[in-house]
């Protein structure tokens, strides 16, 4: 809320929001305390005119349009932008007279409210202040108010605090050669891995790797002698198939007429 406060006193902020407050003849706009007993609508607007605030309010006004979405059938059906916020110490009847202006509301000091000093989370609301309301902050946030937010740090540049003598003359010096560790291996993978945890392991898997080195290359012995005999049986089936032809070829019984045992 402190925060919130500060910030509608820089233009910058007031202006980065959205308001009017070119013809504004300061920042923040402090009035005289009469305003809290203005009791009709058209005295505001005649007190915003004379300080210039009236086109803040004017701008909120020409901003109303209808909902997107299904809030309008929900009884939120038109939006506008938020105009000058007033601040006041007692009701005099200033909300009855301000009340009615489009985009303007209305805070009791004593009740001040973050949601209508930063709207959406943006500090910087224009904000019109009684003189008795601004007054009455020194008791608020007074030596036994409410605590003001100090700063924790009175020089906020780090790098310079750092690099500054008196810290560096207290610091270790850099350690410049890190300690390198070793990759961890893989008992898995790597044979001399598992020869630091399980040796019996180890020398069975070698001779088991030998063992296959050794069939890998007998491999190829293998392949040339079975070949080889697959070969040399291909050459007697063509007398093989003859032979079976000759032996399967069927005689004709009358071919010598029907002399039997002649």
């Amino acid at each position: 809320v402190a925060s919130s406060l500060a910030a509608p006193a820089v233009p910058a902020l007031v202006m980065a929001r959205g308001h009017k407050i070119d013809e504004v003849p300061e920042i923040p706009l402090v009035m005289d305390t009469s305003i809290e007993s203005a009791k009709k609508t058209s005295a505001a607007k005649d007190i915003l005119a004379s300080v210039g605030a009236l086109a803040d309010v004017e701008k909120a006004a020409d901003s109303k349009k209808i909902r997107a979405g299904k809030g309008k059938a929900r009884n939120r059906r038109y939006v506008l932008r938020r105009g000058p916020l007033v601040i006041y110490k007692s009701n005099d009847g200033v909300e009855q007279a301000f009340r009615n202006l489009p985009g303007v509301e209305l805070c009791c000091v004593d009740r001040l409210n973050l949601l209508q000093l930063a709207p959406g989370g943006h500090m910087g609301r224009f904000c019109i202040w009684s003189q008795s309301a601004l007054d009455s902050l020194n008791e608020i946030y007074g030596s036994e108010g409410k605590s003001i937010p100090e700063d924790l740090m009175a020089n906020a540049d780090l790098a310079r605090i750092i690099n500054s003598d008196e810290v560096q003359s207290v610091l270790n010096p850099a350690k410049r050669a890190n300690k390198r560790y070793l990759r961890k291996k893989n008992p898995i993978k790597s044979l001399k891995a598992l020869a630091k945890l399980d040796p019996y392991a180890a020398a069975a898997r070698e001779s088991e790797q030998r063992a296959e080195a050794a069939r890998k290359g007998n491999k190829a012995a293998t392949l040339a002698k079975k070949r080889a005999a697959a070969k040399s049986k291909k050459q007697f089936k063509a007398a093989g198939k003859a032979f079976y032809e000759q032996v399967s070829k069927q005689g004709d019984v009358c071919e010598d007429g029907f002399n039997i045992g002649a």
